[in-house]
């Protein structure tokens, strides 16, 4: 196996964008949660759902810089 010295920085982009990408998506759809459940408390399950599903955009962010990482090891 042949280390790759751009999988490092590959898998530190991964995790970089994916967490920003997170970050921006828990933004949007908490404040617009935040505001529904301010006018109707019944919809606390829903908006719980919805603040969970950017979290996935990590968890497949981190899959793929495991990948990535798997590939750095020496020769």
């Amino acid at each position: 196996m042949v280390a790759d010295p751009f999988a490092a920085l590959s898998a530190a982009i991964t995790m970089a964008g994916t967490g920003i990408a997170t970050a921006w998506a828990e933004k949007v759809v908490g404040g617009a949660t935040v505001g529904a459940m301010a006018e109707k408390p019944e919809l606390f399950g829903r908006g719980l759902i919805l603040m969970v599903l950017p979290e996935t955009i990590v968890v497949f962010g981190l899959v793929i810089a495991l990948q990535l990482l798997s590939k750095v090891g020496a020769p």
